[in-house]
């Protein structure tokens, strides 16, 4: 019971992280110094995608499955459907570039529009 929670949290977890790598430029827009953690969690995030390295939550999250004795594709909500989220099967090492391009782009663009817009422009 206790490997399982455990492995759901950090499945969770691990979700907030790319959604917080991904989106979290927008919190720029309001909480300026939110920065000195977003762009570390960029750069780690970029850094996973484009050298094809593994995050440690993933294999945290498998460790805590084998001992609940599951695999991820049996339990709950979470360990069922979140784990494809993030470890899609069609995930090539082509898209995994392409993600941490994307990653990148995408926050490249937001830190631009907080930091060094002209402040007239809207």
């Amino acid at each position: 019971m206790w490997y399982r929670t455990g492995a759901d949290f950090v499945l969770l977890l691990h979700l907030g992280f790319v959604l917080f790598v991904m989106a979290g430029g927008l919190l720029l827009l309001k909480w300026r110094g939110l920065v000195w953690v977003h762009l570390p969690a960029v750069v780690w995030g970029a850094l996973v995608e484009l050298t094809g390295w593994i995050c440690p939550l993933t294999p945290l999250e498998n460790h805590l499955r084998s001992l609940a004795g599951e695999s991820s594709a049996e339990g709950d909500f979470i360990g069922r459907y979140l784990p494809s989220l993030l470890y899609p099967a069609a995930l090539t090492r082509e898209i995994q570039l392409v993600l941490g391009m994307l990653v990148l782009l995408v926050n490249l663009a937001l830190y631009w529009r907080v930091f060094f817009r002209p402040r007239g422009e809207q």
